[in-house]
């Protein structure tokens, strides 16, 4: 047994590298936007700790896969006529190609039907008997095929003509009596709940999440199965030690972090724990329970944090497949972009709180934020009408001297001294709709900066003392732009890149450390690439019909009466 004692002496590693995981995807259905949230989630992650680490440290992994066993893949891939191989084949390459496209920079993408992942669960299997921690009993319960879990009565409802259905789910149970391998969960209760608690209370994010793990923890834990008859759920790992039983589809999925750490070989250690498991809040009990215990058994340490997202609702109501209400990211980024979609989720997104998605939602921030504020800032400083000459000119120190005399000067500098730190802290504490809010603010005053001193009029004077002014002006906010595009890369990587390309911000500079006041001494020539960051959407009924785009643009009599 794993006391508090050598949990804490034995686990208490200083953590040098960043390992972050997503959860790994059921290929029971294709993806859609909560699967691609909790990616964007950890890639910005991800990306944050490759900009502020050192950048030949080389230490920074980002996983996420599909999970392809269990009696539901099984079902589903029966139900669409296919061999089971085959089915994982193609649904696998649907998320593949989905975190491809929104530039989710994974390490490794992991299948649980690849070998090395056999091979790590059935190691682990080994470790696991080799603790004392497994026994064999018959076991009964209701068995939840949806969800691949057994269920106790508390979790259970009832309707009408007395079926039982999951609290939690609302999928259908049935009772199921077979002879299992069992693990000791009871045995770990104390050692999960002291890892729980852990880390200065930050074990679990946000801090809700961790308040229901220790909720649960209050009630004694029940031993659980782990492995199903093979003649029941043959697709899956068979239990090293007896063929005729399958480890059980969230033992075997779990093991995946441990396989792409490289484990059984003892090198895995120089990777692990994770930094940071990114997951769902409908998985917590799997990651906040049965995850560490498993771990504690196999003498492993368990992960360092876990970060817990709640789930998007759908112009307010839930998302089903019955309701025809389920988001395809890749039908909508047709519209709204990959980038623009990514930027949607991460900016409207809070992890405590189920998130709404709409339409119009998306429309009207990627539009005033994306097109109108970043973008359009960067066209009016790149375009011919100001900048003829394509360059990110020097700064005239006696023109700035007089620029800085103005409010809307002093509130813009302000904000660019406080965005890097701002920023810093809200990715540290996994608020990207903050760090967002505070790259905006940046930008806004930027462009309250360039109406204040309307660089416009400056262009028409053959004075070289405005001729300076005008370019003191547009390096100014070409400065804002580079910091903005800097901070914004884990956020949106490819606007970021683009927008960095257009400045000619070598790859070596856009660091985390990068973002200091670095005012132009000479001027330097922008790249000749399109300056159109991101283009305004028009909404696809506008788009489609002509008789609509002509009413919209004949004025009411309202209108009319106020002109």
């Amino acid at each position: 047994m794993v006391t508090r004692w050598i949990f804490s002496r034995r686990f208490s590693s200083q953590i040098q590298h960043s390992f972050v995981t997503t959860p790994i995807f059921y290929v029971n259905a294709a993806p859609h936007i909560g699967h691609l949230y909790s990616s964007v989630i950890a890639d910005a992650i991800h990306r944050f700790n490759q900009i502020t680490r050192p950048a030949e440290s080389g230490d920074c992994f980002l996983s996420t896969g599909t999970d392809e066993h269990g009696l539901k893949i099984q079902q589903a891939a029966i139900k669409h006529s296919t061999s089971t191989e085959d089915y994982c084949d193609a649904i696998s390459t649907k998320y593949r190609e989905l975190f491809d496209r929104f530039q989710i920079d994974y390490s490794r993408f992991i299948r649980t039907t690849d070998t090395d992942h056999r091979q790590a669960v059935q190691a682990f299997w080994r470790s696991l008997a080799a603790s004392d921690s497994i026994y064999s009993a018959s076991y009964s319960g209701w068995y939840c095929v949806p969800d691949e879990t057994f269920l106790t009565d508390s979790q259970l409802k009832e309707n009408e003509r007395g079926e039982k259905y999951s609290l939690e789910s609302g999928h259908p149970v049935e009772w199921t009596e077979e002879e299992n391998y069992m693990f000791r969960l009871s045995r770990y209760q104390d050692d999960v709940r002291h890892w729980v608690k852990g880390l200065e209370g930050r074990r679990i994010q946000p801090d809700k999440f961790g308040r229901i793990l220790l909720d649960w923890l209050e009630e004694p834990l029940p031993d659980i199965s782990i492995s199903r008859p093979m003649n029941r759920v043959s697709w899956g790992v068979p239990v090293p030690s007896d063929p005729s039983q399958s480890v059980y589809v969230w033992l075997d999925a779990l093991v995946n972090y441990l396989t792409v750490a490289g484990y059984p070989k003892e090198s895995f250690r120089t990777r692990w724990p994770p930094t940071v498991q990114v997951l769902g809040k409908d998985i917590l009990k799997f990651h906040g329970i049965y995850w560490p215990a498993f771990l504690l058994a196999a003498q492993i340490e368990p992960p360092r944090q876990l970060l817990v997202h709640s789930h998007w609702t759908v112009d307010n109501q839930k998302m089903s497949k019955s309701k025809q209400n389920v988001v395809d990211p890749n039908e909508r980024a047709e519209l709204y972009t990959y980038e623009g979609l990514r930027y949607f989720l991460l900016r409207e997104g809070v992890a405590h709180s189920d998130g709404n998605y709409s339409d119009t939602k998306v429309l009207r921030i990627l539009n005033s934020e994306l097109a109108d504020t970043l973008g359009n800032l960067l066209s009016r400083c790149c375009g011919k009408a100001l900048n003829a000459e394509s360059i990110f000119p020097a700064v005239d120190r006696e023109a700035l001297g007089a620029l800085k005399e103005i409010d809307a000067t002093k509130r813009m500098l302000e904000a660019l001294e406080e965005m890097p730190d701002k920023a810093s802290s809200h990715y540290k504490n996994y608020n990207f709709y903050l760090v967002v809010d505070t790259i905006v603010h940046l930008l806004h005053t930027a462009n309250n900066f360039f109406e204040t001193t309307a660089p416009w009029k400056l262009k028409k004077s053959d004075n070289p003392a405005d001729r300076a002014k005008l370019n003191t002006i547009l390096s100014v906010t070409m400065e804002v732009l580079r910091q903005a595009g800097i901070a914004a890369q884990p956020i949106v990587p490819g606007l970021s890149k683009q927008l960095l390309d257009k400045l000619q911000i070598v790859p070596t500079a856009r660091r985390w450390n990068d973002l200091q006041v670095s005012f132009r001494t000479q001027d330097a020539t922008l790249a000749q690439d399109e300056c159109i960051l991101f283009r305004r959407i028009m909404p696809p009924a506008q788009k489609t019909d002509p008789d609509q785009i002509r009413s919209e643009k004949r004025p009411t009599k309202k209108k009319k009466q106020a002109a």
